[in-house]
């Protein structure tokens, strides 16, 4: 089946009139883009954020007639605050064939691998450490800077017979690679249940015991610390989490934030520097990796 795409370029004000024109023309999906490349990720419990200037595109069967609809919105063009309008017919292609090829497997550090169902890891990949995550299931996969960063930095710990907290969790991907690198017990938090969901299917599905990885919501984490930290989600809640977080680290343990920003390094680092030691920062395109040593008990 053929398709036509009708993209309009707005701002967040007119997101809700102009979907809505689009859906009542028959749009078989309505899809929102960021336009000028500003980050939204992971939003806070109850948010739904856009982008303030984005890309609305409605999905048309190829036959479709579509005059009205273009009429209508070059008539409201002023009013719902429209940059740019066009309508672009879709080459008939074997597009999932096309999303699963993009898709190839990841080397993180020396030793870890991440790959698809569908690919194999290089056979000349040598003390490969494999996890198998396929794209599009939920909250990442390792194609990230912020995913890579700790994967990296995991790699490069020694994390033998370690107790291990992924603060934040999501897809599980760094719990799963945590249990595959030798750590002990296995904590993963988030305060989303799909993301407890799918950590335990991830982890299923890497061949994990049912019992390797503990899931919880925040509130329910064990009152314990741990021989290392992990935590991989935005510098707002790292900063408002930062006493809840280092009370989980235990002396000298070793602890790993990412999900900040470049220019919001500064203010992470001040929230935890004091009780840390042989602070680093890592980056990575526009992210950062904060890094540290626990301070011994006096």
């Amino acid at each position: 089946m053929t398709w036509q795409q009708l993209i309009c370029h707005t701002t967040v004000e007119y997101q809700e009139v102009i979907s809505t024109a689009l859906e009542e023309a028959g749009a078989a999906s309505v899809t929102f883009e960021d336009a000028v490349d500003q980050p939204i990720l992971e939003p806070l419990p109850g948010e739904t954020p856009l982008w303030d200037q984005l890309i609305i595109t409605g999905l048309y069967p190829a036959d479709d007639d579509l005059t009205t609809l273009l009429l209508q919105l070059e008539l409201q063009r002023s009013e719902w605050g429209i940059t740019d309008l066009k309508l672009e017919r879709l080459e008939d292609r074997p597009w999932v064939r096309e999303w699963m090829d993009n898709f190839h497997p990841m080397q993180f550090g020396k030793r870890l691998w991440v790959y698809p169902s569908w690919r194999e890891v290089p056979e000349d990949a040598t003390d490969a450490v494999k996890i198998l995550l396929d794209p599009g299931l939920a909250f990442g996969t390792g194609t990230h800077p912020t995913t890579a960063l700790c994967l990296e930095w995991l790699d490069g710990e020694d994390l033998t017979g370690k107790t291990v907290l992924d603060y934040g969790c999501g897809s599980g991907i760094l719990a799963i690679a945590a249990a595959k690198l030798g750590a002990g017990k296995l904590v993963a938090t988030d305060i989303d249940p799909q993301a407890l969901e799918a950590t335990l299917e991830n982890a299923r599905r890497n061949q994990l015991p049912n019992d390797r990885i503990f899931t919880c919501m925040p509130e329910d984490v064990p009152s314990q610390q741990f021989d290392i930290v992990i935590a991989n989600i935005l510098s707002g809640p790292l900063v408002s989490l930062a006493p809840t977080i280092l009370s989980y680290l235990k002396p000298t343990g070793r602890l790993a934030l990412s999900g900040i920003l470049a220019d919001q390094g500064q203010n992470v680092a001040t929230a935890y520097q004091a009780q840390l030691e042989s602070v680093q920062i890592t980056a990575k395109e526009d992210w950062l990796r904060l890094e540290g040593t626990a301070k011994a008990a006096s």
